[in-house]
């Protein structure tokens, strides 16, 4: 029997005690109060409510070794990017590699694939395939309910995947940004009972107050604890705590330890906040991660003091899994599975008629998922003069609205709109990549570039190729090393060259996942060279092709308008 001693929190109790864990064959055996003199604190590991392990990059053991040494224990994954791809196979196939790492995976069926039929994906996950998922005891809930709209007007598909998660007792995670009033009391009383879209307090609000727990986000793409962390102190309970997306190079840094150390900092209960990591999550989701009572797993971390909050070591079924900073858990060795059958393209794929008329622009959001719509006047052939862009757009904070203006133009080469890079108003393509088809093309502000073009295989949900650019060849040529390599991402300029191959899926690598943020964090770093202003470029480009986000995005069947929920013309 091993033993372990200091200061220990009990989520359970809600205090926080001296005393010694006794633990045997991976469970706690006892814990008794005595008076020892170690100033450590031991606490249980942190849980991620709200993640897509894809979206990492890295298949689910080489996730786990990054994210152990910052005291994460276990996941609640939501695997729908590879279902989008693989479906059915794809979920097995997380879950598989899952079980071959001491890390917690629980997954859920994806309630969503494909998001929208609106797009083209790899393949369809129907009422008949989730019924089968649910119940298996590796599927712990029914994944985040995207098709609002299909749950709002009783769409029989989406009811029947429900009333599936019901019948088997496991929860319904939910996804509703900006659902407010009777359409949100409508989606709640369907038994979806989180949500992880809030940019608001008072958004955040009106959901709990209708039965919902808020997991508050903090990722690579959409960043929601400042506005939303204030909510912890009325409704402690109701509150969790995840990154939904999260990039290797900012998982090496840290991960739900951050945002509860920030938590402490600013001044809130040391108590609901570790709760809102641990027992919130565990308890909402039934998850066999233990919290520090007696005869459950060992699971659990040790700190050095509540300010420093330095992860000193991690323990998952009394096993040592991190140490000072430094995972102990070793790679392993699995196989490739993916999805690819895309062709090369040329400048020429890119090209749009210049038919003189108004455009719809994607305005991006700085720190957003959500878009702007942008309309403006596309000049004709030798056009040099500017056109008034007019945008309503959402402030995050207020939920406010306001009109803005935006000067900017297409310009007009040879009859074919081209980039306006001085205006940053740039091409952008979303290429089919499960058939041979020709891209869909539209323009999009805020992106930043100067020169050259950024792609990706990584583009939510669907995970076509996804391509901006400041010309056509540049376009062409950043899309096609994507393709070369049935995934990944790539940088292209005339002095800049770089992919990064993810040949799982095209959305993973079975690479380290050391050397994997090393490459990813070189590739970021190239992205700014050609002059983007966003902090995580491919991140923000991920989500322009994701059809479930306000307010204007693109599939590879043209340019959607989130909110009419219909594809409309490049033209306006």
């Amino acid at each position: 029997m091993n033993k372990i001693s200091g200061h220990i929190v009990d989520v359970v109790a809600s205090r926080i005690f001296r005393g010694t864990i006794f633990i045997d064959n991976g469970k706690i055996k006892d814990i008794i109060e005595d008076d020892n003199d170690n100033s450590q604190i031991i606490m249980p590991g942190f849980v991620d409510s709200h993640v897509h392990v894809e979206s990492s990059l890295l298949i689910p053991t080489e996730f786990a070794r990054l994210v152990v040494p910052h005291g994460s224990v276990a996941s609640v994954s939501d695997p729908h990017e590879i279902a989008n791809v693989l479906g059915v196979d794809g979920v097995r196939y997380m879950i598989e590699v899952g079980k071959k790492s001491p890390f917690k995976f629980y997954f859920g069926a994806p309630s969503c694939v494909p998001a929208t039929t609106f797009e083209t994906a790899g393949a369809t996950l129907n009422s008949d395939d989730i019924e089968e998922l649910l119940s298996s005891d590796d599927i712990k809930y029914l994944g985040e309910m995207m098709n609002y709209p299909g749950v709002l007007f009783n769409d029989d598909e989406v009811s029947k995947k429900l009333e599936a998660a019901r019948r088997h007792a496991k929860a319904v995670d939910g996804h509703a940004p900006l659902l407010k009033g009777d359409d949100l009391k409508k989606y709640c009383a369907a038994g979806i009972s989180t949500d992880h879209e809030c940019s608001s307090i008072e958004e955040a609000k009106e959901k709990i107050l209708n039965g919902m727990k808020i997991q508050i986000r903090e990722g690579s793409a959409a960043n929601n604890f400042d506005a939303l962390i204030d909510i912890i102190r009325d409704y402690p309970e109701k509150v969790m705590l995840c990154t939904d997306d999260a990039h290797p190079h900012e998982l090496i840094k840290g991960h739900i330890n951050m945002l509860v150390k920030k938590a402490i900092d600013m001044g809130y209960d040391i108590i609901d906040v570790i709760k809102a990591a641990t027992i919130n999550p565990v308890r909402h989701y039934n998850l066999e991660v233990g919290m520090l009572q007696k005869n459950e797993p060992a699971d659990f971390i040790v700190i050095d003091n509540f300010k420093d909050f330095n992860i000193l070591k991690t323990y998952i079924d009394g096993i040592l899994v991190a140490e000072n900073g430094k995972s102990l858990l070793e790679s392993v060795p699995v196989d490739t599975i993916n999805n690819f059958v895309a062709e090369k393209v040329t400048a020429d794929d890119f090209t749009v008629v210049d038919e003189d008329r108004d455009i719809n622009i994607i305005g991006v959001v700085k720190g957003e998922l959500l878009t702007e719509k942008l309309v403006g006047r596309a000049k004709s052939v030798k056009s040099t003069s500017q056109q008034d862009y007019k945008s309503t757009s959402r402030d995050a904070k207020t939920q406010g609205y306001s009109v803005k203006s935006l000067t900017a133009n297409v310009q007009s080469s040879s009859f074919n709109l081209v980039s306006d890079v001085e205006n940053d108003i740039l091409k952008i393509a979303v290429i089919n990549r499960y058939e041979k088809k020709k891209p869909a093309v539209a323009f999009i502000k805020g992106f930043g570039l100067k020169k050259g073009a950024l792609a990706s295989s990584v583009a939510h949900d669907s995970h076509n190729v996804i391509v901006i650019g400041c010309d056509d060849e540049s376009m062409a040529m950043a899309a096609n090393m994507i393709i070369e390599n049935k995934g990944g991402f790539a940088v292209y300029a005339d002095d800049v060259k770089m992919c990064l191959p993810l040949p799982v899926a095209g959305i993973m690598t079975n690479e380290d996942a050391f050397k994997v943020a090393a490459d990813y964090q070189r590739l970021k770093d190239l992205s700014k060279t050609l002059g983007s202003t966003l902090s995580d470029p491919f991140m923000t480009m991920e989500f322009m092709a994701l059809l479930v986000i306000p307010k204007l995005k693109l599939s590879d069947k043209g340019l959607f308008d989130c909110e009419k929920f219909e594809l409309i013309s490049m033209y306006n």
